[in-house]
C-alpha cells in the first residue's frame, strides 16, 4: 500500500466515518496540535535516555499513547465512536497524572515567583511541551464553542445548552479529555522544575 492517497490533495482529508473536510477545519487543527505535542515529547524522551530519568521516561510513554487517543477521539465523527473502544481517556489517566505531579512537587523548593522557559535542553523542551498543550487545549475550546448552537432571539447565551466534543457519554469522556489536557501542562511545568533539580541546572527567574 502507498503512503501517499493523492486523496488530500485538494487540501481535504476524511475524519474517522468518511467525512470530508477542509484541512483547515478546526477539528484538523485540534488534532493536529495533538499530533505536533506528542512529537515533542517523543524528542524530550529522547534527551531522558539515561536511567536517573526512567521514570520520567516510562510517563511520557503513557502520555504519548494517550495523546494518539485524544488524537483519535478528536479525528471521530460523533457517530461512530464505536471505533474507538477502549481508546477513550478516562479518571484513572487524569489521577495518574496528578500523582506524578504530587509525587515531584514534594521533593521540589516552593518558587514565589515566574520562571522563565530556559535552562538546559531537556528543561527548555519540558516547557515547550507545556507550551504546546496549553495551545491544545486552546484548539480544544474553539472547536467546542464553535460547535454551539447558534442563539436565537428567545435566548440568552447563558441559556444556550453546552455542547460537548465528541464522546461515547457526554458527561464523562468529553470531560475526562479536557481534565487530562489541563493537567497534563501542569506536569510539563512541574517536570520542566524536576529536571533541573535532577540535572543540577539553574532555574531562572522572572525579574521584573
Amino acid at each position: 500500500m502507498n503512503i501517499y492517497t493523492k486523496t488530500g490533495d485538494a487540501g481535504s482529508t476524511s475524519l474517522v466515518g468518511g467525512t470530508r473536510v477542509s484541512k483547515a477545519d478546526l477539528r484538523l487543527e485540534a488534532y493536529g496540535t495533538a499530533d505536533e505535542l506528542n512529537s515533542f515529547v517523543g524528542l524530550l524522551r529522547a534527551e531522558c535516555t539515561d536511567s536517573r530519568y526512567a521514570a520520567v521516561d516510562a510517563l511520557l510513554h503513557t502520555v504519548q499513547n494517550k495523546l494518539f487517543n485524544l488524537g483519535s477521539w478528536l479525528a471521530t465523527e460523533p457517530d461512530k465512536m464505536h471505533f474507538l473502544d477502549g481508546m477513550l481517556l478516562a479518571s484513572a489517566d487524569v489521577l495518574a497524572l496528578e500523582q506524578a505531579i504530587d509525587l515531584m512537587q514534594a521533593d521540589l523548593p516552593v518558587l514565589r515567583s515566574f520562571i522563565l522557559p530556559a535552562g538546559n535542553r531537556r528543561v527548555a523542551l519540558a516547557h515547550v511541551c507545556r507550551t504546546l498543550t496549553r495551545r491544545l487545549e486552546r484548539r480544544m475550546v474553539q472547536l467546542r464553542l464553535a460547535s454551539l448552537p447558534a442563539a436565537t432571539p428567545a435566548a440568552t447565551p447563558a441559556a444556550a445548552p453546552a455542547a460537548k466534543l465528541p464522546a461515547s457519554d457526554p458527561d464523562t469522556a468529553s470531560d475526562f479529555a479536557f481534565q487530562y489536557v489541563n493537567r497534563l501542562s501542569d506536569y510539563f511545568f512541574i517536570l520542566a522544575k524536576k529536571l533541573a533539580q535532577i540535572d543540577g541546572c539553574d532555574v531562572f527567574l522572572w525579574e521584573k
